[in-house]
């Protein structure tokens, strides 16, 4: 866990979630900062990801209004963050929830709402938020979009905050995560999307934690938005090279354009990042953050990280198994490629 010297900030602050990819770091950032920390989730922690003594769990479904109020009573914050919210409803229900309760009001989006293919790089705030083919990325826009028209019709305290490809020790960013991992792992073969040379930006959750904490308690990034990711950049090719490494092996790679991943494999959520988000390059300019938050500076390395996730996988491995259905899609990529192969080798001229 990255630590840095905080001035003390005796903040009450409310985290939706808590126990995620991003938001356990950012909860142990916050006890650590010296703020009173409260959660409220449904109680499961699947990933058995570690967090303080000193936090304050409430249970309840945030999805259910009627729970979700019962469980927070008459407590107020001064700041509520929220990573589960990815709606436009949903938005204007937490609206609902937290006029008066809460200072500001932070909603978790995402860096997949700037449009694609990016419109200028490194990417800034500036760039449109507009990515309408793909449905991830057009529902948090209109998030945002809600909340900041409640903040401007309303005066609610709505602070936007994008994350890019945030990543953790128990969360590989690999599509198919730790299925693809174990394909590593095996020496088998892997399909990349596109060529494998995109640029692509990965932040890890303890390096975002350090900007979002930043941000707490601050009057000046109220109807703001800001994004949050990290200085390492790579190719995707290069990417699954670093997770090999740590894991001790060669990585087997090999390439299927983007716009073929939909068609194999229709029912899989990376097929639609394949073509909509990761499939193009993304470089961020963080200054807009390091003006509010100037100890914002990212520490942790994608080769140090890939060495801690590959000593997570060996220390939990009752957690480190692939999602259902994760496998058998990267089988179905890895067929389809060597398929298409063989057929585009019929069009070869024949030998005279």
């Amino acid at each position: 866990m990255i630590m840095l010297d905080y001035d003390s900030a005796p903040l009450k602050v409310l985290y939706l979630g808590g126990t995620g990819t991003i938001s356990a770091s950012c909860v142990r950032l916050s006890v650590a900062a010296g703020m009173d920390v409260t959660l409220v989730n449904r109680g499961n922690n699947a990933a058995q990801r570690e967090l303080p003594a000193a936090v304050t769990t409430l249970t309840a479904d945030v999805t259910d209004t009627a729970s979700l109020l019962a469980a927070l009573g008459d407590r107020t914050y001064d700041a509520v963050i929220n990573f589960l919210s990815f709606d436009a409803d949903d938005a204007r229900r937490m609206v609902d929830v937290f006029a008066g309760r809460t200072a500001q009001y932070v909603h978790i989006s995402s860096a997949s709402v700037y449009a694609k293919p990016v419109h200028r790089s490194p990417i800034t705030e500036s760039v449109p938020a507009h990515n309408p083919l793909f449905p991830y990325a057009n529902a948090k826009a209109e998030t945002e979009r809600a909340l900041l028209e409640s903040y401007t019709d309303k005066g609610f305290p709505a602070t936007i905050v994008r994350p890019s490809h945030t990543y953790d020790d128990a969360n590989p960013p690999l599509p198919g995560g730790w299925a693809a991992v174990d394909r590593l792992a095996r020496g088998e073969e892997i399909v990349v999307h596109g060529d494998g040379t995109s640029l692509w930006t990965l932040t890890h959750s303890e390096d975002f934690a350090v900007g979002l904490i930043g941000l707490l308690g601050n009057p000046r990034t109220i109807g703001e938005t800001f994004h949050i990711t990290g200085d390492d950049v790579y190719t995707w090719d290069q990417i699954y090279t670093i997770v090999a490494g740590a894991l001790g092996v060669e990585a087997k790679l090999t390439h299927l354009p983007s716009e073929l991943f939909p068609v194999i494999a229709p029912d899989w959520f990376w097929s639609y990042e394949a073509l909509w988000d990761i499939g193009h390059s993304a470089v961020f300019d963080n200054s807009k953050l390091r003006s509010y938050v100037p100890a914002f500076a990212p520490q942790l390395t994608f080769h140090r990280a890939a060495r801690r996730m590959a000593q997570w996988r060996a220390d939990h491995p009752d957690s480190t198994g692939p999602k259902p259905g994760d496998a058998e899609v990267l089988q179905r990529l890895v067929d389809a490629q060597h398929a298409i192969a063989e057929t585009a080798s019929g069009f070869a001229p024949k030998e005279k």
